[in-house]
């Protein structure tokens, strides 16, 4: 029997019950070492291993069994697969192209299976990548190969991938995923022209790089970025959309508060357009943001727990919940 949104809407619902609260975020933050965190977080139930690493990788694997269970359409989550396709083929890319190990460095899940991306490196054959990102692919092992510019080479790629999830997000019929992908393509930008003009990398960089979005001119970014970080912040400070303005101002107060900033924004969006959600496939890709960002904040936890932080620092680095 076909699975319906309306079970898998039901389903979530309840699974959501057991994500993280405001209440357990601050019992994660009384404890004191990592064996306490691994004691907490397996008597949740959140995943299984010895290690916080192990854990989270379990925990990883049952979300995507769960949602492979109750999705009736799982295609509308391959273009978060994507993005760890393109990590792999810049890692295959390099490791090849030095002969380095590059296996513990790959990501799943993916779309391309590992010993098929080596395969594709090795030999060439870019073709056999799908279409959007075979071109880019073969352009960017040229250019390693023959200047061993890898920023880049990264760069071709990445901006593939970024004009990628902006198709991904039309052609979704998803209203949530559109703007999503739209938020997270914005942001790609304002990074990567920041951080370009502190490194004052060349022009070649800019137009490999960024990506034509909603909000940006891409010339007008590249004119500002050629000027300095300055010259960027003054042309970002201008633009009204995905609050651009307001994370200019935290930019300029605390450069550490931007990532954080960019991702509070795409879990509150989540929430406010999955969560409160009752039909379509918002809620189910909704509770995949949701349990993303947890294991973000185990993450932070873990770091703060391993470097003796005290919890009210550790809680300044954290995002918004989505349970």
């Amino acid at each position: 029997m076909a699975l319906s949104y309306e079970f898998s809407i039901g389903s979530v619902r309840a699974k959501e019950k057991s994500m993280f609260s405001l209440s357990d975020v601050e019992q994660l933050l009384v404890l004191k070492s990592e064996d306490e965190l691994i004691r907490y977080l397996k008597d949740k139930g959140y995943g299984e291993g010895n290690t916080v690493d192990e854990i989270i990788d379990s925990s990883r694997e049952k979300m995507w069994k769960y949602i492979k269970s109750v999705a009736p359409d799982f295609n509308l989550f391959l273009p978060f697969f994507i993005q760890n396709d393109v990590h792999n083929l810049k890692t295959v890319l390099k490791g090849v192209m030095s002969n380095k190990r590059f296996e513990p460095l790959i990501i799943e899940p993916c779309t391309v299976k590992v010993e098929d991306m080596k395969y594709i490196v090795e030999n060439r054959r870019f073709d056999k990548l799908p279409e959007w990102l075979g071109k880019p692919a073969d352009k960017a092992y040229q250019l390693l190969a023959e200047t061993k510019d890898a920023r880049n080479s990264d760069a071709i790629i990445d901006r593939a991938v970024l004009e990628q999830l902006l198709k991904e997000g039309k052609n979704s019929r998803s209203a949530f995923l559109e703007e999503y992908f739209s938020t997270l393509v914005f942001y790609s930008d304002v990074k990567i022209a920041i951080r370009g003009a502190k490194a004052d990398v060349q022009k070649y960089f800019y137009e490999n790089a960024l990506c034509e979005c909603r909000g940006i001119d891409k010339k007008q970014l590249i004119r500002a970025a050629m000027q300095g970080s300055d010259a960027v912040i003054k042309y970002l400070e201008k633009i009204n959309d995905f609050d651009c303005r307001k994370a200019m101002e935290i930019y300029k107060k605390s450069t550490s508060d931007l990532e954080k900033f960019i991702d509070n924004k795409l879990v509150v969006l989540a929430k406010q357009m999955c969560r409160m959600s009752s039909e379509g496939p918002e809620p189910l890709v909704g509770y995949y943001i949701g349990c993303k960002y947890e294991r973000k904040l185990i993450n932070i936890i873990a770091s703060g727990i391993k470097t003796k932080t005290p919890p009210d620092k550790i809680r300044e680095r954290l995002r918004e919940i989505y349970g």
